[in-house]
C-alpha cells in the first residue's frame, strides 16, 4: 500500500474515515449556509456574523478541558455517538426553523451555541480516538488522512452549498434546506462507529473519577516546552487568523460584490491548498519544530497578502496558499501533541489543545467582524496576519524559556521518535 494511505489497512479506521467524509461534507455545507442565513436576515452584518461564529465556538473555550477528562474516563467510541446525535439535533432544528420562514437572529445564536456544546465534547474524544484505531506506527499518517478527508469535504461542501442555495432561490429558506442536509449527514458517522470491531481498538485503561484530573493535565502540559510552544502558535493562528467564515464572507460581499455561489467557491479554493497540505503531511515520516514555525510564518504572511489583492479572481487563486499553510501548521501541531503525550493523559492533552485552537474563535471572531464593519473587510486579513506573526515571535520566546526550565529529558519514548527537534 502507498505510504500516503498506509493507515487504511486497519478496518476500523477505514469505517471511521468513510463516515467522516460524508459528515464533514455536510458540516462545510452548513458553515456556508449558516453564514448566508445570518446575512439574509433583516438588519444583520459583519458583527452578527462574528457573534454567531463566536457563540458556536464559545462552548469549546468553556467546556473542552472538562470534556477531555470525560474522554479519559469513558469509551470514546460511545461518547462520539452521543456527540454526533447532539450536533444532528441542533442542525435539524435550525434547518427546520429556517425552512419554515420563522428564523430570527437570536434563534441562530441559540442553536449555534447548542451545536458548540456538542462539538466541545466531540473534539477531544475524536482527536484521541485516532490513536486507538491505528496505533503509534500509523498515527501521523492517519492524522494526515483525517485532514485530507476533512479538506476534500471542504473542497466539495462550500461550492455545493453555494450552488444549492442559488438553485433554491437564495435567502433564509434555501439556507435552511442545506442545513437540514447536514443534520442528516451525522448519522453516517454514527452508523460506522457502531460497525467497528471493539476488539481491534487500542483502548487504554479507563480511569475512574478522581480529584485533580484536570489539574494533572495542566501540570503535564506546563512541563512540556514543545507543547507550550505549539499552544502559543495555534492560539494566535486560531484566534486572529483562521476566521475564514467571517473574512471570506466579508471579502466576497463587501469588497468584490459577489453572491452565495462565489462565497462558496472561496471555501473550495481554500480547501484545494488544504488538501494538498494534508496529503503531503500523510507522507511525512517525522515532524521538525522548524516546520511549525515556517508554516505559522507563511500563514501570517499569506493572510496579509490576501488582504491586499485587487480582485476576486486574484483572491480566489491565492486562497490555496492560505489553505496549504494553515493545514500544515494544524496537522503538524496535532500530530506532535498526540505522539508526544502520555496515553493516560491524551484525552486531556487534546482537549486543552482543542480549547486553544478553537476556543480562541469566540474572542477573535467578534473582533474580526468589528474590524470588517468599521475599518473594512481587507483589514480583517491584514491585521489578523500581523497578529499571527506576533504569535510566532512569542512562541519562540516561550519555547526557549521553557526549555531552559524543563528538567533534563530521559530516554525518548518510541512514539516521540517520530517528532524531531
Amino acid at each position: 500500500m502507498s505510504p500516503t494511505f498506509r493507515a487504511l489497512h486497519n478496518r476500523n479506521y477505514r469505517l471511521y474515515l468513510a463516515g467522516s467524509v460524508v459528515s464533514n461534507t455536510g458540516t462545510w455545507m452548513q458553515r456556508v449556509a449558516q453564514d448566508w442565513l445570518v446575512l439574509s436576515l433583516p438588519g444583520t452584518g459583519g458583527t452578527e456574523l462574528g457573534v454567531t461564529t463566536g457563540l458556536q465556538f464559545l462552548p469549546v473555550l468553556l467546556l473542552s478541558p472538562y470534556a477531555g477528562v470525560v474522554a479519559d474516563r469513558f469509551s470514546k467510541r460511545a461518547m462520539l455517538q452521543v456527540t454526533q446525535m447532539g450536533m444532528a439535533f441542533s442542525s435539524l432544528l435550525l434547518g427546520a426553523i429556517a425552512v419554515s420562514g420563522h428564523a430570527e437572529v437570536w434563534m441562530v445564536y441559540a442553536l449555534a451555541f447548542i451545536f458548540g456544546i456538542a462539538s466541545a465534547f466531540d473534539a477531544p474524544a475524536r482527536q484521541s480516538f485516532v490513536s486507538e484505531m491505528v496505533g503509534p506506527d500509523d498515527l501521523t499518517n492517519a492524522i494526515g488522512l483525517n485532514s485530507a478527508s476533512f479538506n476534500t469535504a471542504r473542497l466539495v461542501g462550500p461550492g455545493l452549498a453555494g450552488l444549492l442555495i442559488g438553485v433554491l432561490g437564495g435567502g433564509a429558506t434555501a439556507s435552511g434546506w442545506v442545513i437540514l442536509l447536514n443534520g442528516i449527514s451525522y448519522f453516517a458517522v454514527i452508523a460506522q462507529l457502531r460497525r467497528m470491531d471493539a476488539r481491534l481498538l487500542n483502548t487504554p485503561e479507563l480511569r475512574g473519577r478522581s480529584p485533580g484530573m484536570l489539574l494533572d493535565g495542566l501540570r503535564y502540559l506546563r512541563s512540556q516546552p514543545k507543547m507550550l510552544m505549539i499552544l502559543v502558535l495555534v492560539f494566535f493562528a486560531g484566534t486572529f487568523g483562521m476566521n475564514f467564515q467571517v473574512t471570506s464572507a466579508l471579502m466576497a460581499t463587501q469588497v468584490f460584490g459577489k453572491g452565495a455561489g462565489e462565497f462558496g467557491i472561496l471555501g473550495s479554493c481554500l480547501a484545494v491548498g488544504s488538501l494538498a497540505g494534508a496529503l503531503l503531511a500523510a507522507r511525512r515520516p517525522r515532524i521538525r519544530i522548524r516546520l511549525l514555525f515556517v508554516a505559522a510564518t507563511g500563514f501570517g504572511l499569506a493572510e496579509i497578502v490576501a488582504g491586499l489583492l485587487p480582485s476576486y479572481a486574484a483572491f480566489a487563486l491565492f486562497a490555496p496558499v492560505i489553505g496549504f499553510s494553515t493545514i500544515t501548521l494544524l496537522n503538524s501541531s496535532n500530530a506532535t501533541m498526540q505522539i508526544t503525550s502520555d496515553p493516560a493523559l491524551r484525552g486531556r492533552v487534546m482537549a486543552l489543545y482543542m480549547t486553544v485552537v478553537m476556543g480562541g474563535t469566540p474572542l477573535g471572531s467578534p473582533f474580526i467582524g468589528w474590524i470588517g464593519e468599521h475599518l473594512g473587510a481587507r483589514w480583517t486579513l491584514v491585521i489578523g496576519g500581523l497578529l499571527v506573526l506576533v504569535g510566532v515571535a512569542l512562541a519562540l520566546v516561550v519555547f526557549r524559556v521553557a526549555s531552559r526550565r524543563a528538567p533534563a529529558a530521559g530516554p525518548e519514548r518510541p512514539m516521540e521518535a517520530a517528532v524531531a527537534a
